[in-house]
């Protein structure tokens, strides 16, 4: 579990259409080292946590207590808008108990979130008359927890990638691209017959990617991103309206999933 030993805090407790949130003054903090685990997270007045975990170097993001996602759904959107920057959709894995959700690029959620400030979270379809669910949440600045649990994993305090987060497509290439070459990355040796891995990297321009990195992955102990990372050498994109050779630079990000 994410918020393993911390307590009952994946309560679902929200109904109304629009809520707004009441918050403590900073985010607790939960160190775990017998299983190399450092977390930073809050608890909000309708039952909604949020949380940032580093777990044996593995980074991600969570929200619990959400209204539950379709039985089949392993996605979901949730519309983000942090302080006065443009509301944007954002992709989240759903967890087994289908009220908690996993952000596909955690570290450049935390480096945001740790501001603190006025954060409003859409549902899609969210509240019990399939209206969108409306989240207004003061939420309190964190730098100190947040950058426990950057600084646990590696992850870059300030990061000018962070910048590129929104052009990336979550579940493909972004438009304009198409593998010449796709990453065939081998099923890690672990107990789980499926994970995922979401990766940016930065298109060269013959078409080679590099300066890849694993934004999250899941299971947290599954070894998918370093077997993610290892495929990248071997794969290449192709721009169809560009001259290969000459393809412009620019960050991409996409989601490799494993099954056995």
């Amino acid at each position: 579990m994410f918020f393993k030993a911390i307590g009952p805090v994946l309560v679902l407790g929200a109904s109304a259409t629009t809520l707004a949130q009441d918050v403590a003054e900073d985010w607790a903090l939960v160190h775990q080292p017998d299983d190399k685990t450092t977390i930073a997270y809050v608890e909000l007045s309708s039952g909604l946590t949020i949380g940032f975990r580093c777990v044996d170097g593995a980074y991600g993001a969570i929200i619990a207590g959400l209204p539950q996602a379709g039985r089949n759904d392993e996605v979901r959107t949730l519309r983000l808008q942090v302080r006065d920057r443009p509301m944007r959709d954002t992709r989240w894995t759903v967890t087994r108990d289908r009220s908690s959700a996993i952000a596909e690029f955690p570290a450049s959620l935390a480096r945001s979130f740790r501001e603190g400030g006025p954060v409003s979270l859409v549902v899609p379809g969210g509240s019990e008359d399939g209206r969108n669910l409306r989240y207004n949440i003061p939420l309190p600045a964190s730098p100190n927890a947040i950058n426990e649990t950057l600084t646990a994993c590696e992850k870059p305090l300030v990061d000018a990638r962070d910048a590129l987060i929104p052009e990336v497509a979550e579940d493909s290439l972004p438009d304009g691209l198409v593998w010449s070459a796709p990453p065939r990355p081998r099923h890690p040796s672990n107990n789980y017959a499926s994970g995922y891995a979401v990766v940016s990297c930065v298109v060269q321009p013959d078409g080679r990617v590099d300066t890849c990195e694993v934004e999250s992955e899941f299971p947290l102990d599954g070894r998918y991103g370093r077997n993610a990372l290892a495929a990248m050498p071997d794969a290449r994109v192709m721009s169809p309206g560009e001259t290969q050779g000459q393809y412009a630079p620019r960050m991409i990000g996409f989601r490799v999933n494993f099954r056995q």
